[in-house]
């Protein structure tokens, strides 16, 4: 049985992938997005290599990464009915640009020789309280600039095609950069790179949105999304699947250095080609999504990437050869990127336009607020039994979650099938 079918060629196929472009405000996002998570990825690659460079500890990686990533855990809930309330725009372009001086902070204490592992875990905590705040807005922003509810799968596919031809292009650019000039110009590069994003919001040409009725408090609304998404069967089915492989399966990206460094016997060069093939079949599996046509088979084809997405993870754990690991992690971000879109995908296109942002919110939450909890339990693990039996250890639970998800993907394409006979609401 061929898990998943091959992706039509020709011109045809070509308009089918970039269907969401023939939107004006989407282009300009892309184009935008297109550059600013090139020179995301590059910091990335940067940050990580700094702090094991710095401390040579798993456990203060995934410290590293917890700080990051732990605000989503109080911030992200709030942020969904703000989203739900708030321009959308404007908030980006705000959070953008304090994106922006975390950057340019990183450069300046690198390249004065001022850094330590405090300085890089406050920034990766303010930053991460940005990056928390931002991501319920950039996620229910996309629905607003796409008219046709048909395209929004594809325009979502797309984003996430370009965030992993980021992944693949950016790492390997970071890794070379630092063997050149080190980490430094690596985070002034990134910090340059935001003016491309907030150009392209200030662009853009959208219609005033009609503010909503706003009922209670900030925290009885929340109280509200969180109800809903629980109260409705598929969303809660969706939720559960991501929150589980969020906090087991991501893990491994914060203890990549030392897959390079300890498995691989590499440097930063091997960490960028790591972080690069997980992009790499990212990317595959982005563009696989936004090829298909047939939305009804979006709920299967979650069930059959948790599953890609979980082997994938523990080959790549029980492998110690280069050639090998590069493959895996090639399967494991085809998997993992069809799985999380797919599954984004499905809670935006059965959730109330109303309640979007909260839902969206809920599922921002498991991939930031969660996975750092796992990093910072992977790393505390790997201290005792090693990186390459903890992630193998993860990736079990992984594959668990997706074969009991697995029973469920009928309800998920009935609750689906019906949203799609209702006219798109906004």
């Amino acid at each position: 049985m061929i898990p998943f079918r091959g992706i039509p060629v020709g011109t045809t196929a070509f308009r089918q992938i970039f269907r969401a472009l023939k939107y004006r405000n989407y282009r300009y996002y892309y184009i935008g997005q297109s550059v600013s998570l090139i020179g995301t990825w590059v910091q990335n690659i940067a940050m990580s290599w700094l702090a094991y460079r710095l401390t040579g500890s798993a456990l203060l990686l995934g410290t590293i990464a917890f700080a990051l990533q732990i605000p989503s855990l109080f911030i992200t809930p709030l942020a969904g009915v703000l989203a739900d309330r708030w321009n959308r725009r404007t908030t980006i372009i705000f959070s953008q640009t304090l994106s922006m001086f975390v950057a340019f902070m990183l450069a300046i204490l690198v390249l004065t020789h001022v850094i330590t592992v405090g300085w890089i875990i406050a920034l990766a905590l303010f930053n991460g309280v940005v990056l928390a705040f931002d991501t319920p807005f950039r996620q229910s922003f996309v629905p607003e600039i796409i008219t046709d509810r048909e395209d929004l799968s594809n325009a979502i596919a797309l984003n996430s095609s370009l965030y992993n031809m980021a992944r693949f292009v950016g790492p390997p650019i970071g890794g070379l950069l630092i063997a050149l000039v080190g980490e430094g110009w690596c985070f002034f590069i990134n910090g340059v790179s935001f003016l491309a994003v907030i150009g392209a919001l200030l662009a853009m040409r959208i219609e005033r949105r009609k503010d909503r009725a706003r009922y209670g408090s900030l925290l009885s609304q929340l109280r509200e999304g969180v109800s809903y998404a629980w109260g409705f069967r598929s969303l809660r089915f969706l939720i559960t699947l991501v929150a589980l492989s969020s906090f087991f399966g991501l893990p491994f990206q914060a203890l990549m250095p030392m897959f390079a460094a300890d498995i691989l016997h590499g440097g930063a060069q091997m960490l960028g080609y790591l972080t690069g093939a997980l992009g790499a079949g990212a990317f595959s599996g982005a563009i696989y999504l936004a090829a298909q046509r047939n939305s009804l088979k979006i709920p299967s084809t979650t069930f059959r990437a948790a599953i890609m997405f979980s082997v994938g993870l523990a080959l790549f754990a029980l492998s110690g050869h280069v050639v090998l690991s590069l493959a895996a992690l090639a399967v494991t971000g085809f998997g993992m990127i069809v799985h999380f879109n797919a599954t984004n995908t499905l809670l935006q296109s059965i959730s109330d336009e109303d309640k979007r942002g909260r839902v969206v919110s809920l599922y921002s939450l498991t991939f930031m607020g969660i996975t750092p909890l796992g990093s910072l339990l992977a790393g505390s693990i790997a201290e005792w039994i090693g990186v390459p039996h903890t992630i193998f250890a993860f990736s079990l639970v992984c594959l668990v979650s997706a074969l009991l998800f697995g029973r469920r993907v009928r309800e998920v394409f009935i609750s689906l099938a019906r949203r799609n006979l209702v006219p798109r609401q906004g």
